[in-house]
């Protein structure tokens, strides 16, 4: 949807993500950067969205990172080369970035012990509301796979639109040490807040 040159993506009636609100989706990446450092390393991204969170990936990592980028819906990929293209920026023609048109379920349990990095967005939380299956990705065994995929010292960064205690708990049973950051949804409002889990695979 668009007004004027304000643009929404949403499910039914439900937002997904808006160009006016992009603060918490760059703390996703901002935070995890903070924790690993912008050494390099090999990031995966699920759900490319508007690209705020690849962008602000893509700053605060070195020239030496790859970024793999998973988005399932292939509108969304047009989207980013078309309307939002100037919203997008230059991230998905940046070196370091490969994008995949896959579930990033299927790139997570194909690729045991490959990430330094786990960013999700592709939900509104740990549940799967654009697709049922994405269930797999916050359950118990979807998370032992996260754990699996990522190199010792890895983080998973899940985001979230509000806390959720169970999930938590979840990570901390898949073998997690767990960090849970509120984060506002903008620089201005500061009553409404996203949740960010950072979840630490030890070293």
């Amino acid at each position: 949807m668009r007004r004027g040159s304000d643009f929404s993506i949403c499910y039914g009636d439900e937002e997904l993500m808006g160009s006016m609100v992009r603060h918490s989706e760059q703390a996703l990446a901002t935070l995890t950067c903070e924790r690993l450092g912008s050494s390099g390393g090999r990031w995966l991204i699920g759900g490319l969205g508007m690209g705020f969170t690849l962008g602000a990936a893509l700053a605060a990592l070195n020239p030496a990172a790859e970024v793999v980028v998973a988005e399932l819906v292939p509108k969304v990929v047009a989207w980013a080369m078309g309307p939002l293209a100037h919203i997008i920026g230059g991230s998905l023609g940046d070196p370091r970035v490969s994008l995949e048109v896959a579930d990033v379920h299927d790139v997570i349990v194909r690729a045991p012990d490959s990430f330094d990095a786990i960013l999700l967005d592709v939900d509104n939380g740990p549940d799967g509301l654009i697709q049922l299956a994405n269930d797999r990705l916050y359950c118990n065994w979807g998370l032992r796979a996260a754990h699996a995929a990522l190199r010792p010292g890895g983080v998973l960064a899940v985001w979230s639109s509000y806390p959720d205690a169970d999930f938590r708990e979840r990570l901390h049973r898949a073998g997690f040490a767990v960090e849970e950051v509120t984060i506002p949804t903008d620089a201005y409002e500061r009553d409404v807040r996203h949740t960010i889990w950072l979840a630490s695979k030890p070293a």
